[in-house]
């Protein structure tokens, strides 16, 4: 079983700003590249942060109503510092998140969700800028057709994971939900399957039904009390 890597899902051709890049070029960057946002690098390539639309919306915001009638937003004084700024370097979030192209998505993911940002900068050994992966991106692997699933699950995880017969588990994949059905020779190898199927790219949920010929998760039994010296 392997998950598609970020360096199948990342956008290679990346545009970039620098520091100095004045505030109305990062605007037109956006609006020629169709973009909502590009890393700002340095002169080694290096992501040192990212300059999102919503970055440049937040000049805006402070703005004052020009009949009087509402006050500018209030900004705590770094983020009233960014909102003045003219450039890049003043606009952008620092420190950059970033991910490595060997990745899976499953990786990605969390560090968009742990840092809750959108995108991220893919860099490489030596830090530099290689490419761009996306939330879209990352969600690409909910395309796979319901075939090509199945055919994962009952071939890598099923056959070559757990060394399951091809008679004891019948697999069937709508909309990415995998049902499974059948009878396993144990007990402990029902949570392992369904957890391996979920892990699969694509896969939405995973219902089972599957029995098992032997409990092998059951405790309950008194084990006989080892025996010492003395003891009648």
């Amino acid at each position: 079983m392997q998950h598609r890597s970020v360096r199948e899902l990342m956008t290679r051709e990346v545009v970039t700003a620098r520091p100095d890049t004045p505030f109305k070029e990062v605007a037109a960057l956006f609006h020629r590249n169709d973009v909502t946002a590009v890393p700002v690098v340095d002169d080694q390539d290096r992501p040192v942060g990212v300059v999102s639309e919503a970055d440049l919306l937040r000049k805006e915001a402070v703005l004052p109503d020009p009949e009087d009638r509402h006050p500018g937003r209030w900004l705590r004084p770094a983020e009233q510092a960014r909102a003045e700024a003219e450039t890049a370097g003043g606009l952008m979030t620092s420190p950059v998140v970033t991910a490595r192209a060997s990745w899976n998505v499953g990786e990605a993911a969390r560090q968009m969700d742990r840092h809750r940002v959108k995108r991220l900068p893919v860099v490489d050994e030596a830090g530099r800028l290689i490419g761009i992966v996306s939330r879209a991106d990352l969600l690409q692997v909910f395309l796979r057709h319901d075939g090509a699933i199945r055919e994962e699950i009952v071939h890598e995880v099923l056959g070559r994971t757990l060394w399951l017969p091809p008679e004891a588990v019948s697999v069937t994949v709508q909309d990415g939900v995998v049902t499974l059905t059948g009878r396993l020779s144990r007990r402990s190898l029902v949570p392992l399957a369904e957890r391996l199927c979920r892990a699969v790219d694509g896969v939405v949920a995973v219902h089972q039904s599957l029995d098992w010929a032997e409990d092998d998760t059951d405790t309950s039994f008194e084990h006989p009390r080892a025996y010492r010296a003395g003891d009648s």
